[in-house]
Order: structure tokens, then sequence, then C-alpha cells
């Protein structure tokens, strides 16, 4: 087996942006007279989609709203998102993407972005990076319907890249995918997807149980080693 493909998380992974979806999210809440918390925000937003996050807080609190209502507000929070971006002189890109994304490159493996955000924010940060020119497909919120940890945006990713490339002949079990969070890690498990888990978001011990590799720095993720390991592996099997 070979490892053809490198599939990122984008919050969490790419751009250290957490901090910011916090503080938004926080200012939906209280337009909405309702109370930030924390430990519901780590339940029903880690990882996930502005949909399911809004969605899941908004009910857990007894408030049921339509989908163009959830729109409205997450089209609220795009905006306010873009123009933060924009306020800040140096985006928070995590430190070794660069170095990771060329030795990928070198590697002849394809990227793409597998993530909840929009994918309005995910191209607005790589362009801005001037990263977008190496990512051949990306997969943001707005293009599926079931969030993470659901696997259906790995499985559009792959075959994405396998409409853009027919030679390619890309399986879930030939990619390899970077997540920060327990649902990100589950959503590309059962898709047949193996995950390495990077601690910028959960303790390294926590994502060393869950993924199948686990680092704390994006520097730290040896490509070369990962290729060896694919090399003398079975396929995984998708998780039910």
């Amino acid at each position: 087996m070979t490892l053809k493909a490198v599939l990122f998380d984008f919050n969490g992974v790419i751009i250290n942006d957490e901090p910011l979806h916090r503080e938004l999210i926080n200012e939906i809440l209280i337009a909405e007279n309702l109370r930030f918390n924390p430990a519901e925000y780590q339940q029903f937003c880690l990882g996930r989609s502005d949909r399911a996050c809004l969605r899941d807080l908004l009910a857990n609190r007894g408030r049921v709203v339509s989908d163009s209502y959830l729109t409205q507000l997450i089209s609220r929070k795009a905006q306010a998102y873009e123009q933060k971006l924009e306020s800040v002189e140096k985006l928070p890109i995590y430190p070794g993407l660069d170095d990771l994304i060329f030795k990928i490159r070198a590697a002849q493996v394809k990227i793409a972005v597998v993530s909840g955000a929009l994918r309005s924010e995910v191209e607005l940060v790589l362009n801005r990076a001037k990263l977008a020119q190496y990512f051949s497909a990306i997969v943001g919120g707005d293009d599926i319907t079931a969030s993470k940890p659901e696997p259906d945006g790995y499985l559009l990713a792959v075959e994405r890249l396998n409409q853009q490339y027919p030679s390619l002949n890309l399986k879930p079990a030939e990619c390899l995918a970077i997540e920060d969070t327990l649902v990100g890690i589950q959503a590309a498990k059962r898709a047949g997807v193996k995950v390495v888990g990077v601690a910028h978001t959960y303790p390294f011990h926590m994502l060393q149980r869950w993924a199948n590799w686990a680092v704390d720095y994006l520097y730290d993720l040896e490509i070369e080693r990962v290729q060896q390991v694919f090399s003398r592996t079975a396929p995984p099997q998708p998780v039910k």
C-alpha cells in the first residue's frame, strides 16, 4: 500500500484560530440572550461545522431553530471571522506547516483540506498565506450535510481527488489525515483513513489513544517514516 494523499483538517491544524471561533460563538450566544459555557463549546463545537455547533448548542438550551435561521447565524459569524482576520497583520499559521507541505510535495503526494469550516474561510486563509496552490481539493463544512465525526467529508475529499486525477485511483486506505480533535480522528477512521493527531487542542497522551500516530507539533511529523509504515501495512478497514 502506498501513501497517495495527505488530508489536512483546517482549524487547529493549519491555523490557530480556535480562540477567535470561541469569541464569535460567544457573541452569537449573547445576542440570543444565552451565556457561553466552555464545556458546552468543547462538547458541541470542537472539530465540528458551524451548523452542527450552533444547532446543538441552541438545542441544548431548549432552542430549536429553523435551517434558515441557522444559515443567518452562520453567515453573520462568517462575516465577523473575515473582518477579524483582515485586521490581523500576520495570520496565526502553525509553525512547521510550510516545511511539512514542502516534504509532502517532494514525496509527490496530493494534499487536500477536510474541514468543518466554511469553504470561503478556508480559501481566504490559504490564499492570504500563499498556500492555496498546493491544495488539490477543499471540502468545507458547507459541502456536506453530516459534520465530523461522520466520515462524509473524508469520503468526499477522496472522490474529488479522483475526479481531478482519474489515474490516481485513490482509496481512503491510501490517505493520511492530520487532525487535532477527537471527532476529527473519529471521522477519518470511520472513512478508513489512517490519522495522525497533532497536540494543538488536546494533550498528546489523549491523542495517542485515539490516533494511529500522535505528534506535539507539525514539524515533528516525519512523512518519510509514515510512507514506510504505509508500504508495509495492510489497508485499514472503515470503523462503523
